[in-house]
């Protein structure tokens, strides 16, 4: 079937770039694993298929239905999340140029920037992107190219006005890069708001099985677009054809799995809320939170990731960490099951010692799909060895 732009969600998640095989009427179409296409002559491409780094017919699909659902005109997918920022940052910066990041960003994201790319010639300022005025302060203090911001942030769960940052960045002639990856194109559309580009790991709740890792950058604006997909094709970190067929099929049922995932977070967030061990619930859902409005004026629901912060800091954190069944204690996130993250020491090592450090009395879920009650009796028993 055709997919259009006025069709749901779920609708365009199911058949986006997903026609069904034409020859047999299979519903669901072939993964192409072939590396090179046959010619019809030197120069005689089949439908542009030439070598399996510029174009694949399964990672085409993929990207095609990344684009439906982020309201983007241009998707590209690539081995990680990583990648396709490494990518973005390349294809769309030289050296001397700048990018203005949360002071709250991914520990992989800042890696990447600070000690990768630093090395060849790009410069960064963290800063609070909630303080506007602050933020308008470091992109005019540089050549800055990107406004970089994560909402929710990972893992202090901040909320941003992505429509006012747009603003800020475009008066400075520089553009905005948003990592929806905790949101997840069925909670928030950052294009829709003003955002000049949207990055995903791919891996979390879009994949959403934990079983395959990649990323994808989506833009609206056919300049940009042409120099990412050069990049891509380039320097060749694509996606297999096997990683995109899962991306595709996780996919199909984001918006399902993120209406569980929302509201199974929010039963957490709250139960959390009330106990005594606990000196913060950082979740947007909850109406102490200082994004709450803002969330809801921008996001969809609220998400399936809770941050928490205890009273008897590290060694509690570590406690409850250790102490879980139904929980997980992995790296990642988005996935079917639920995980449990002690980020200081996991997935934001990187950062200890500098401004993004993340606090040490901070345990960071990924709440799945399972049924909430046995979520909440497992958190319960391990708060058991708290005492």
């Amino acid at each position: 079937m055709s997919v259009s732009e006025n069709q749901g969600f779920n609708t365009r998640a199911v058949h986006a770039g997903q026609a069904f095989e034409p020859r047999t009427g299979a519903v669901v179409p072939p993964v192409h694993f072939s590396s090179t296409y046959a010619q019809d002559g030197i120069g005689g491409l089949r439908d542009g298929y030439e070598y399996g780094r510029g174009t694949n017919p399964t990672r085409d699909a993929l990207q095609e239905q990344l684009a439906a659902l982020e309201g983007g005109s241009h998707a590209y997918s690539f081995s990680s999340g990583l990648a396709a920022e490494d990518s973005l940052i390349r294809a769309l910066t030289r050296p001397g140029d700048h990018i203005v990041l949360g002071n709250d960003a991914y520990g992989g994201t800042y890696r990447l920037i600070s000690r990768v790319l630093g090395d060849w010639g790009i410069g960064n300022t963290p800063v609070d992107m909630a303080d506007l005025d602050a933020v308008r302060k470091a992109v005019a203090a540089h050549k800055t190219r990107f406004v970089w911001v994560e909402t929710p942030s990972n893992p202090l769960m901040k909320i941003t006005d992505i429509e006012a940052l747009a603003a800020v960045a475009h008066d400075a002639g520089a553009l905005l890069v948003v990592d929806n990856t905790f949101a997840s194109p069925y909670l928030q559309n950052p294009l829709a708001l003003g955002a000049d580009v949207v990055v995903h790991s791919t891996t979390k709740y879009i994949g959403g099985h934990s079983d395959v890792v990649g990323g994808a950058i989506v833009v609206n604006d056919a300049e940009l677009a042409e120099k990412i997909g050069f990049v891509q094709f380039a320097v060749g970190a694509v996606s297999g054809p096997m990683d995109a067929f899962l991306t595709t099929r996780g996919l199909k049922t984001l918006g399902v799995r993120m209406d569980r995932h929302s509201d199974n977070g929010q039963a957490v967030a709250e139960w959390l809320l009330e106990r005594p061990e606990v000196e913060a619930v950082l979740y947007p859902g909850l109406p102490s939170h200082p994004g709450h409005e803002l969330a809801k004026k921008q996001m969809k629901k609220f998400g399936g990731m809770v941050s928490v912060q205890f009273k008897g800091g590290e060694a509690a954190a570590r406690t409850v960490a250790e102490n879980t069944s139904v929980f997980t204690l992995a790296e990642s996130l988005g996935g079917i099951e639920s995980l449990m993250n002690y980020p200081s020491e996991m997935t934001h090592a990187s950062v200890k010692g500098t401004e993004l450090a993340v606090p040490v009395n901070l345990i960071r879920l990924s709440c799945g799909i399972e049924d909430v009650e046995d979520l909440i009796a497992d958190l319960e028993r391990a708060f058991t060895f708290l005492k």
